[in-house]
């Protein structure tokens, strides 16, 4: 496959056969050479380039690596008129996502009682696969969530008024509980505030370094503070969606599937009754996965309160990883309305944007980007070239570099725990296997990923921070 440098860390895959746009990969030459060893990666962004009404160019960022159809790390725009809407495009779990807790704790305060907080935090939030939850729904409950989200959870005592400020869309878009498969929603019941398994965690880190000290003080962020992030999604409901409705549309587009050149990019034209139905389903599935994020925010708030008196534990931002939603940009020097699919993708918004919560508006969208159990993860603000280059996107981790099974090969989950261990990380898992898939070294450098995204201007640094104790699923 040709590539072609056309300017720094910006590679084009130009148009060819049945491609309606090029393709573009951001990407530094390290990162690139990945992306190419893996070998797939640069089939799927260029395969996404034939979706019809998609705009301008299909594009992979630095974090980019094979997913379901689309790369995971992909993003795609395309006309609401004469575009389409592919699950392929969001993924399994819709609106798995990332937040960030602040609290007014510093490390010395912490430092020694690891151990504690991670067994207080392994008690509160159930993991792994199945049941479990913090916040215990029944069968109607959950109609609630799917269509309230944020808003569900503020009226029955679950969350603070100032939790909705500090989400995208205010944690809430406007799904439909009728559109939601059932099968679906009985897997919803019992799982609000409940962590998952395979890369989802709970991790209290410590802010190491501040690299943009007007924009970290607009966020709350200061040197040595304690913080928690929170990566998790929609479950075992997001996954059932997601799973109707590639059959669904399969069955109602069987000509289709057959021309694709990967039968995983299936496809509705948006104004099917197919396209939207799945768009109201997919929408109300991101509102359980903000609700589930929040009840495990509850239950942060739970344990520092208990262990350290303080109930100072408030949210800087909640970011969509998987999803696609409506917004408008610029294309050709004409404003249009798109459908923007985000595959582990983070929206970058940057000043000024009247989508950024009044709070971040003249400094920027909050854009956090994990590492691993054993690495930094950083918060970012949207960029101010990232609407031109990317839809307003940025990368969303670090990027998996080794599969799950390679991973296990390699690792054992008890010399990782002892290794971390001695750096003063303290891990606790449902399961051994997953601490290995897990491993720091199956993830590419997080370092380059920050790197390359701030030299482009679509997500610059403001603060980086260091894991402490980590539990996962």
């Amino acid at each position: 496959m040709d590539l072609t440098e056309v300017d720094d860390n910006v590679y084009e895959i130009a148009r060819e056969g049945d491609m309606r746009v090029p393709a573009r990969v951001f990407a530094s030459k390290p990162l690139l050479e990945k992306m190419q060893e893996e070998g797939q990666t640069l089939t799927q962004v260029r395969n996404v380039a034939t979706l019809p009404g998609i705009q301008k160019y299909s594009i992979v960022l630095p974090d980019g690596h094979l997913g379901y159809g689309f790369p995971i790390g992909g993003v795609a725009a395309v006309d609401m008129e004469k575009g389409v809407i592919s699950p392929g495009g969001i993924g399994f779990d819709i609106n798995c996502g990332v937040r960030v807790l602040k609290t007014d704790l510093t490390y010395a305060d912490v430092q020694g009682r690891e151990e504690e907080l991670v067994e207080r935090l392994y008690d509160l939030v159930p993991c792994g696969l199945g049941k479990g939850a913090y916040v215990h729904t029944d069968r109607e409950d959950i109609d609630g969530i799917l269509e309230g989200g944020m808003e569900w959870m503020l009226e029955n005592g679950h969350a603070r008024e100032a939790d909705l400020e500090h989400c995208e869309e205010n944690g809430r878009l406007p799904g439909d509980p009728d559109a939601v498969p059932e099968d679906a929603k009985k897997r919803g019941v019992d799982q609000v505030g409940s962590l998952g398994s395979g890369n989802h965690f709970l991790e209290v880190q410590r802010v190491s370094d501040v690299y943009d000290a007007a924009t970290a003080e607009a966020y709350g962020l200061h040197e040595d503070q304690v913080v928690v992030m929170v990566h998790s999604g929609s479950r075992g409901l997001g996954h059932q969606v997601c799973q109707e409705f590639i059959r669904r549309f399969e069955r109602t587009y069987p000509d289709l599937v057959d021309s694709l050149p990967d039968r995983q990019l299936v496809y509705a034209p948006i104004g099917d009754d197919a396209a939207e139905e799945y768009r109201k389903a997919m929408y109300a599935a991101a509102n359980f996965a903000w609700a589930n994020r929040q009840a495990m925010t509850q239950a942060v708030r739970e344990a520092f309160a208990d262990l350290f008196g303080t109930e100072e534990v408030d949210l800087v931002y909640d970011v969509c990883h998987n999803v696609a939603k409506e917004e408008t940009h610029e294309v050709d020097g004409e404003e249009k309305d798109l459908l923007v699919h985000r595959k582990g993708a983070t929206r970058a918004f940057p000043a000024g944007h009247p989508q950024v919560p009044e709070a971040y508006r003249d400094v920027g969208q909050p854009v956090l980007l994990p590492g691993s159990m054993g690495t930094h993860s950083y918060i970012l603000a949207g960029g101010e070239r990232s609407m031109d280059l990317t839809f307003g996107s940025t990368a969303h981790g670090a990027g998996r570099l080794k599969s799950r099974t390679q991973a296990k090969k390699d690792y054992t989950a008890g010399d990782l725990q002892q290794e971390l261990r001695g750096e003063g990380v303290y891990v606790k898992a449902r399961s051994g296997e997953t601490v290995a898939e897990e491993a720091p070294g199956a993830y590419k450098d997080v370092d380059e990923v920050v790197r390359v995204s701030d030299a482009l201007g679509i997500g610059t640094k403001v603060a980086r921070t260091r894991p402490i104790a980590n539990i996962k699923g």
